[in-house]
């Protein structure tokens, strides 16, 4: 009987669940606006994503963004799974994300984000850009550290 070994998916051209990446951008340099660009790309390579393109918001008008529009758009085709942000401010103010969040949910897609709610900024990087961050207290014991063992 001969069987014919298969390379591991890891070796073959597997493509991941279809997302779109969405940007509000306001006031950001070109180098900001790259590096969040990358910060999408990088997040969907490491969890195995297929981004298949970024919808980008520059007006802060009061009227509809067509950035937006054009994300609730293509949430509607087949084989979408989701949205990835780099964090959930890109929505917009409060009174602007909530809609957009229940619009992103009633279209069946998942809303991802690269850094949540409860991701820190990295050391001296406060939420203006470089400078010092608040300090974060703990409650409580401190957790035990590992004990490295010899075999």
């Amino acid at each position: 009987m001969d069987i014919s070994m298969e390379p591991l998916t890891e070796h073959r051209g597997v493509s991941g669940p279809v997302v779109y990446g969405y940007l509000r951008l306001v006031r950001v340099s070109p180098a900001r606006q790259m590096a969040l660009n990358e910060a999408l790309a990088e997040y969907c390579r490491q969890h195995e994503l297929t981004l298949s393109g970024v919808f980008t918001e520059r007006d802060t008008g009061s009227g509809p963004s067509a950035a937006f529009t054009g994300l609730i758009d293509v949430l509607e085709l087949p084989d979408t799974y989701g949205v990835v942000l780099p964090a959930a401010s890109h929505l917009g103010p409060k009174d602007i994300a909530a809609p957009r969040q229940a619009q992103i949910a009633a279209a069946g897609a998942r809303l991802l984000l690269v850094r949540g709610p409860g991701r820190r900024r990295p050391a001296g990087h406060g939420p203006t850009g470089p400078g010092p961050t608040p300090v974060r207290r703990r409650f409580g014991p401190a957790p035990t550290p590992a004990l490295d063992t010899e075999t």
